[in-house]
């Protein structure tokens, strides 16, 4: 074993952490017989020699040896080589990929020879397919069906293995690979499909029905039944119930040819919470794609299993399909709901971390919250999401919570924030939030502790806080001032007159040209004294000048200031009119909704708005606001408005990420779609 590796110049190569002088020790440690050196042996080739999917040199010249160990039957832990090889060379390129004028050219072509250089050596795999190791058997499928280079071979090889394997993920990792061989070659797709359907027939085992459904909801979503999701559903159940361990029944017929009758001999019990079993559903929501109505469905009947673990992989699942697309999510969240009261931490630490994310739309569990929230001390980060989840639905029954949790010596930032959306409901907790605001240190940490409680302030226009606010104002430090300057200016904003005594502060910060902060606190400045005083003559000029400002983030802050003046700026009119041609996106969006508010007249920014909602999909929610605000002057942009009603995605989604209001603010948009839409045929 190993011939030839010592005369490899390993020191000239590289890989993540530097010279490769080191790999010829980890490809010995992956034969070892010691089982913590062929770990840390493994853990090396993937942190070092195949980082984060990147392949090096000292990755091309490791190929053979891995292929010289996997065929190697004295060494253990083959599977996880088997794996690694199939990472290395699986990655697909498209032959524009391989441009030597890009910049990662070499990237690519090292990608390119990985591959070649795995599926020249993939003869290997089919010896694996009846390896005495389960963990290589489990290993092989998917390495074949990635790099093998004659794939009508190897749906044949793996459609014949199937009669006489008894292991149950082994079973299903061939079922895995033949959906795989559907979606990688179309010419083969047809088989694969035919032979994918016979696996649906009552005579087969339950996991590999449930398997075989969800591959042809991959490659051949047309061919599933009307009923998939009860279908799905039953099965589970019954994989649940089949048996334990994932081993097989032991009731398997002898080998048989493609497809024929004794293929569906074999068990698939897994028991409750077997993982393959949650694999598969996982698979299979995300098969489903935009069929909502047959997730919701799915998950309503894994939302009543039996199995806590079930019920916890499926309150996750709930996270990614709500984020990503609309639908009437009632029975899903009450549901949810419904588990806050189970003993398992991992199933109501995952219920609340949902209900938390989903605003408006967790009305329907708000009495199980209201019980949690009553019930539970407020001491657990579970109690507290909960209790944030309670006050966003804006209930009343979070107030005592409320304020048990805002006397607390380490003050609760996502609690202070929750405050503004009980509204009045709030007055209150205004006591506590301005003697807590009173107490902060006037230090470089002021913004953390004070921001929550001003945002709380100002969600219930609370102005009788004036004198903590101003002491925020007017203590705000040097350093990192500017943050907890505009939070004190957005709630003095809130107060209205209430904040008249503070007009000389407000004033102060409009300033000079020379000796302003900066554009957004003047900007919030002008806003609040306007709020306060009414006083035009006092913010038009300053809000004017910045308009005229070199950079576009001065222009939008003065453009959304003068649509919150409104009618009273419309000497600015002309200028916001020079903006609506601005190469900047954001500043042409801001400045036609700016020019509405100040001129009452549609005809102008509609033009730009429309446009604007097709370009920029962040900025729908501002756009839908104004469209709203128009009444039967948005009547052209109604197409739209109707268009994104019924999208089934939400128009936010980012792909491989989330924010934390993201399904609120699609939520509002769908209401300002609405609401825009009033009175237009």
């Amino acid at each position: 074993m190993f011939t030839g590796m010592d005369e490899v110049d390993w020191a000239s190569m590289g890989h993540a952490y530097g010279p490769a002088d080191d790999v010829p020790g980890l490809l010995r440690g992956l034969a070892s017989a010691d089982p913590a050196e062929r770990e840390a042996a493994l853990d090396g080739m993937y942190t070092a020699v195949h980082h984060q999917g990147d392949v090096y040199d000292s990755t091309l010249a490791c190929i053979p040896f891995l292929l010289e160990l996997v065929a190697s039957p004295d060494v253990q832990d083959r599977g996880a080589i088997v794996e690694l090889l199939t990472s290395i060379g699986g990655i697909d390129l498209d032959d524009d990929e391989l441009d030597p004028e890009d910049e990662e050219f070499e990237d690519a072509a090292n990608y390119a020879m990985a591959a070649a250089a795995v599926a020249a050596g993939a003869d290997v795999f089919v010896g694996l397919l009846d390896d005495p190791d389960a963990g290589v058997r489990l290993a092989a499928p998917c390495a074949l069906a990635m790099l093998h280079g004659d794939p009508a071979r190897v749906l044949a090889l793996l459609r014949g293995r199937l009669g006489g394997e008894q292991d149950t993920e082994v079973r299903l990792a061939l079922v895995e690979a033949v959906g795989r061989i559907a979606l990688r070659h179309e010419a083969l797709r047809a088989e694969s499909v035919t032979w994918l359907t016979t696996l649906l027939a009552p005579d087969r085992p339950p996991g590999l029905r449930l398997s075989a459904l969800t591959q042809l909801a991959r490659c051949a979503p047309g061919l599933l039944p009307d009923d998939v999701a009860s279908t799905a559903t039953a099965l589970l159940r019954a994989t649940d119930g089949a048996g334990p361990g994932t081993g097989g029944s032991g009731n398997a017929a002898g080998p048989a040819g493609p497809g024929s009758g004794s293929e569906a001999a074999g068990g698939d019990g897994g028991g409750p919470g077997a993982p393959w079993a949650d694999d598969l559903l996982r698979t299979l929501h995300s098969a489903l794609g935009d069929r909502v109505d047959d997730r919701i469905a799915l998950l309503t009947g894994q939302l009543t299993s039996a199995d806590p673990a079930q019920r916890t992989d499926a309150v996750w699942m709930c996270h990614g399909l709500i984020r990503a697309w609309r639908g009437p999510y009632d029975e899903v969240v009450r549901l949810v709901g419904a588990q806050l009261d189970d003993p398992d931490p991992l199933l109501h630490g995952a219920a609340v971390s949902l209900l938390e994310s989903l605003f408006g739309l967790a009305l329907p569990a708000a009495d199980a919250l209201a019980e949690r929230v009553g019930a539970a001390g407020g001491d657990r980060p579970a109690d507290r999401r909960a209790l944030v989840a309670l006050a966003r639905l804006g209930d009343p029954r979070a107030v005592p919570a409320l304020a048990r949790a805002l006397e607390q010596p380490d003050l609760p930032r996502d609690v202070a924030f929750a405050v503004p959306y009980l509204g009045d409901r709030a007055a209150p907790l205004v006591p506590v939030l301005r003697r807590r605001l009173g107490e902060v240190a006037l230090d470089e940490q002021l913004y953390d502790r004070a921001a929550p409680l001003l945002t709380g302030l100002a969600g219930v226009r609370a102005a009788e806080a004036l004198p903590e606010v101003l002491r925020v104002l007017r203590g705000a430090p040097a350093r990192g001032g500017e943050w907890v300057t505009e939070a004190a200016l957005r709630a003095l904003t809130s107060f209205g007159a209430g904040a008249l005594p503070a007009a000389p502060e407000l004033r102060a910060l409009l300033g000079g040209a020379t000796s302003r902060p900066s554009s957004s606190v003047v900007a919030a400045a002008a806003r609040a004294l306007w709020a306060a005083t009414g006083d035009v003559a006092g913010v038009l000029p300053v809000l004017r000048e910045l308009l005229t400002a070199d950079g576009p983030d001065e222009r939008r802050a003065a453009a959304a200031a003068l649509g919150a003046v409104g009618s009273a700026a419309a000497d600015a009119a002309p200028t916001l009119r020079e903006l609506l041609t601005s190469p900047e996106r954001w500043l042409r969006m801001d400045a036609a909704v700016a020019l509405w508010r100040v001129t009452g007249e549609a005809r102008e920014s509609l033009p730009v708005l429309r446009t604007a909602w097709e370009e920029n999909r962040y900025g729908r929610v501002e756009i839908a606001e104004c469209l709203a605000e128009m009444g039967p002057s948005a009547g052209p942009a109604a197409p739209l408005l109707r268009a994104e009603l019924a999208r089934p995605r939400r128009h936010n989604v980012l792909d491989g990420g989330s924010g934390s209001h993201d399904i609120e603010q699609d939520e509002r948009l769908l209401t300002l779609c609405r609401t825009a839409l009033r009175g237009h045929v």
